[in-house]
């Protein structure tokens, strides 16, 4: 059996949601894995600066942090509350090593309706952070979600409305995120992909497959990579022909991959890599 090449594979934290970060670090060194993608909530309840001590004795490169955003709030004190907490996340990336913090925008306000003011609010938000996370190595990554959390998560829908918002600033601190299952269903994503690497704003690449029928809690949909109906390995090859060479991180929310054996999930899931991706 051939070894898979997992030169690329960066393992998202939550797609193994079921392991300590201790856990994922030791299982990720002995598999042969040098990326992994952090989440914020696990990463403070283990202490920021002794996760960075984690990864660096572990050999591992943290490829992203997620999440900042949530920037969509109308409200004066709900507004400044999510620009302190953005601070905090992108000095928390700076303190892991990333030099990539995941933005999932917001959705609409309760009793709102406007998406064009809500992206407004954003990219004024943006106008803050985006020199605070530069002074301090980080770059905003804006992730465009599927339109079906549009209402509740984020406004921001295609590759081409998150460059839109990203296109106002420098590439070097405000990009975008590449996720097959958010933007698989989209006709102008390969456009997109490529205007977005014209500029040198593709931040992050990630990967997870869209399945049907979706689950009551449609946010815990995504596939195990080749269950469902994306073609990861066109997506790979579109975003490798701009020139992008970076990990490639594989963000699974699935509750029937958590409820297995956390190195039984990743065995899978570099097999996976090799088979569907690479």
């Amino acid at each position: 059996m051939t070894t898979p090449d997992l030169t690329r594979l960066s393992i998202n934290q939550e797609t193994i949601k079921q392991w300590s970060l201790e856990e994922l670090a030791t299982g990720c060194t002995a598999t042969g894995i040098s990326h992994v993608g952090l989440w914020r909530a696990p990463v403070q309840e283990y202490g920021v600066e002794r996760a960075a001590k984690l990864m660096r004795e572990s050999g591992l490169t943290v490829t992203s942090l997620c999440r900042g955003g949530f920037l969509t709030a109308t409200d004066p004190e709900l507004r400044a509350a999510a620009l302190d907490d953005n601070r905090r996340a992108i000095d928390e990336a700076a303190t892991l090593g990333t030099d990539t913090l995941v933005l999932v925008s917001g959705g609409l306000p309760t009793g709102e309706r406007d998406l064009t003011a809500a992206r407004e609010r954003i990219a004024d938000a943006l106008a803050v952070l985006a020199p605070y996370a530069s002074e301090r190595g980080v770059r905003l990554a804006i992730e465009p979600l599927h339109p079906m959390f549009a209402s509740d998560r984020c406004v921001v829908s295609t590759l081409g409305q998150a460059l839109d918002l990203a296109e106002r600033f420098p590439a070097t601190q405000v990009g975008v995120v590449v996720d097959t299952y958010h933007i698989w269903w989209d006709d102008q994503a390969p456009a997109q992909i490529a205007r977005a690497a014209s500029t040198g704003r593709i931040h992050s690449f990630q990967v997870a497959d869209w399945i049907t029928p979706l689950p009551a809690g449609v946010l815990l949909g995504r596939g195990q990579l080749g269950d469902g109906s994306v073609d990861m390995r066109a997506f790979r090859e579109l975003v490798d022909a701009t020139g992008f060479t970076g990990p490639i991180e594989v963000e699974i929310f699935n509750e029937a991959l958590w409820a297995r054996p956390g190195a039984e999930v990743l065995a899978e899931v570099a097999v996976r890599f090799a088979e569907h991706v690479l």
